[in-house]
């Protein structure tokens, strides 16, 4: 799948703009607040329906104007597809594949494989397990439909039961034990299939992941992903009924796949514990990137995912950065979009590969196309 042009209108601090693209790498440059995590943000709005920082739509208008607009060209298998999403204050977004508006939004989701990697992955490593819950969800639910519907409707079940448990907190001998066995039947009925997907990620992602981890790394060190579930071991249907006791008095539910966890190990130890700051980067470009080799060679065959990489030279050094460079620019790698403060030094480092690659410049929400980078 490849982005050959973009339209952006009144998105965040982007007035207007329309860009066409290089089939492989494009690098937008400009000094902090400009605008360039705006334009991957626009990207990534196309393939996911939402932006990856900021949730609530209205807020992603341009704070002067009503509405926005963005609108994408892809190139898939010699196909055009025109997405297009409309964004105005008060009103529930339009997202449309060519002229047909999208019922649910979710239907969406998988069309246009894409990876972004960017600082706020930090929080990955820094943060509590629901991170890495999402990391696997939303890798998983790039090539299964059918596991973002088991998901989506876990969720329901499972806000369901805690208000429950919150309801009859106060007066549990209330509590409709029968209702309460057919929320848990249904959890389980859709647990079990997250869990198997899950199971399955983890034990063929973690090759390439590492993989990966030792081209940046140069083998100085030994990573793994190590998924923990209270499934291994219980039965989630005898768990939920044993637990129900427990569970009224904390008011939540202790027992399910939303309790599991990734961890990520550097050598014997936690990440979190051990790694550097580089090593943490390090870390987190590999569980991208491995991503991205993942999805193309696992599930889908016949296109390589958009790679979004936004501010990723940061707290590394310069070998591990020409090691990066030259990793995304073979061809198991597809069209790339990244962005760097330093245009001398991402200059730089591009022209020593053999790509093109187009360079744009981002001023106060305003992008204009420099000369391409050709070696």
């Amino acid at each position: 799948m490849l982005l050959k042009e973009l339209h952006i209108l009144n998105y965040k601090n982007i007035r207007e703009a329309t860009l066409q693209f290089s089939d492989k790498i494009n690098a937008f440059v400009g000094l902090n607040g400009q605008g360039k995590t705006n334009i991957l943000d626009a990207i990534y709005y196309l393939s996911f329906t939402k932006s990856a920082y900021n949730a609530i739509d209205s807020q992603n208008i341009h704070h002067d104007e009503d509405m926005a607009m963005i609108q994408g060209r892809y190139l898939n298998t010699e196909t055009d597809e025109v997405i297009s999403c409309g964004i105005k204050r008060g009103v529930k977004k339009q997202f449309r594949r060519g002229k047909k508006d999208y019922k649910r939004l979710i239907d969406h989701i998988g069309l246009i494989p894409l990876v972004m990697v960017s600082p706020q992955d930090s929080e990955l490593v820094v943060e509590g397990s629901d991170e890495r819950r999402k990391f696997m969800d939303g890798v998983i639910s790039q090539y299964s439909k059918t596991y973002l519907e088991h998901l989506t409707q876990y969720n329901v079940l499972l806000k369901q039961r805690n208000a429950l448990l919150k309801q009859y907190a106060e007066q549990p001998e209330q509590l409709p034990d029968t209702l309460m066995e057919v929320l848990e039947q249904q959890m389980v009925s859709h647990a079990m299939p997250i869990y198997q997907a899950r199971v399955q990620f983890i034990e063929q992602f973690v090759p390439y992941f590492q993989q990966v981890y030792s081209a940046i790394s140069d083998d100085k060190e030994q990573v793994s992903l190590i998924y923990q579930s209270q499934l291994h071991e219980r039965n989630l249907l005898e768990s939920l009924a044993r637990t129900r006791s427990r569970d009224l008095i904390l008011g939540w539910t202790s027992q399910g796949i939303h309790k599991d966890e990734l961890e990520m190990m550097l050598g014997e130890y936690p990440l979190k514990r051990v790694g550097s700051q580089g090593q943490q980067k390090t870390y987190l470009l590999a569980m991208k990137l491995g991503q991205a080799l993942y999805l193309k060679a696992e599930h889908i065959l016949n296109q390589q995912p958009i790679l979004l990489l936004d501010d990723i030279f940061d707290k590394l050094d310069s070998e591990r950065v020409e090691r990066i460079v030259q990793l995304v620019g073979d061809e198991r790698f597809g069209q790339i979009f990244i962005t760097d403060t330093d245009r001398q030094h991402l200059t730089k480092i591009l022209s020593q590969e053999q790509f093109e690659a187009k360079l744009f410049q981002v001023d106060n929400g305003e992008v204009n196309t420099l000369n391409n980078i050709q070696n």
